[in-house]
């Protein structure tokens, strides 16, 4: 018998994120081809891996043995491709969630410069930066910066993201086409995907620190969908930004935000010993469209204001 490595991959990428639908957009996949690899695997083991249910997919005692295996086959056949790559591989960006504004700054990267092939990589932002960075996982992050970092990286601000307002259909701001930061103060925002310890649940905190809006952050976080269905169902509000792909939902509405306007600030980061040769292309893009943050009109943590202040970084 002999495994099929793209079905091991689904594997992988199913026990980590638990949906297949996530996992599906981790690999760029359908949700069915996901399916079917996970079919045509168990069929193959004579085993079951998962435990279907409506929150999830968990794994068997089953699956749980195979996962550690898994995950090394996977691994090595990642570093086998990449020393074949050698020195002309693809620039590697680390965009946090392929569902979030980032994406779309590489994508428009892409479009726009020709000759460079670019892997979108998906983490736990700057969590897990500094490292990925240091050890050449990727050449790239695109994140907020929320703490000092090692001297070796550069930080260059590219990115202010206005956040928007979600609200069911029967809430009060429902009908409005804007809703000013004001008016929130004293409101509770669910935001279950606000992990602790990462710089999006900093944000978020500040954000309602400044305005006295509370942020509930219990959970579980059982991804977007789900996140949108209870906005909907029910009389809570919670915060996205305006450029998160959201699914869609015929009861949740999206609201700008303003007076003044919460933004969320997006930094590239690069170590300075890494000499791909895309790397300074991409900087000098991000860079040359990033719009400058205006300070009466909108708002961002004490913390950032000075990277998003200072003139303009160069690559």
């Amino acid at each position: 018998m002999e495994l099929e490595l793209g079905a091991v991959r689904a594997f992988v990428a199913v026990a980590e994120d638990r949906y297949f639908g996530e996992a599906a957009i981790r690999l760029g996949i359908s949700q069915q081809a996901v399916s079917k690899r996970i079919a045509r695997l168990e069929s193959d083991l004579g085993l079951t891996l998962f435990y279907r249910s409506r929150n999830g997919a968990d794994l068997t005692e089953d699956g749980r043995a195979f996962l550690v295996h898994a995950r090394a086959l996977v691994g090595i056949a990642d570093q086998a491709v990449e020393l074949l790559r050698g020195r002309r591989r693809a620039l590697r960006v680390d965009v946090l969630d392929t569902r979030l504004a980032s994406i779309d700054l590489i994508r428009g990267f892409h479009q726009a410069v020709d000759g460079v092939e670019v892997d979108i990589v998906t983490s736990d932002g700057f969590r897990s930066a500094r490292d990925a960075l240091a050890r050449g996982a990727v050449d790239a992050v695109l994140c907020r910066v929320p703490g000092p970092l090692d001297d070796m990286i550069d930080c260059v601000p590219v990115h202010l993201e206005p956040v928007h307002l979600l609200a069911g259909r029967g809430h009060r701001f429902a009908g409005r086409e804007r809703v000013e930061t004001a008016e929130l103060a004293g409101a509770t925002a669910w935001m279950p995907g606000n992990a602790e310890g990462s710089e999006w649940a900093e944000f978020y905190r500040l954000l309602g620190a400044a305005f006295g809006i509370r942020i509930d952050t219990s959970g579980p976080h059982f991804g977007y969908e789900h996140y949108v269905e209870t906005i909907g169902s029910g009389g809570r509000i919670g915060f996205a930004g305006e450029g998160t792909r959201l699914p869609w939902h015929p009861d949740v509405v999206q609201i700008p935000i303003t007076a003044p306007v919460p933004v969320y600030p997006w930094s590239l980061l690069r170590h300075r010993q890494n000499q791909h040769p895309a790397l300074d292309l991409l900087t000098r893009h991000l860079v040359a469209r990033r719009r400058p943050l205006d300070p009466a009109h909108q708002w961002l943590p004490d913390a950032d204001h000075a990277a998003f202040t200072r003139d303009r970084a160069r690559p």
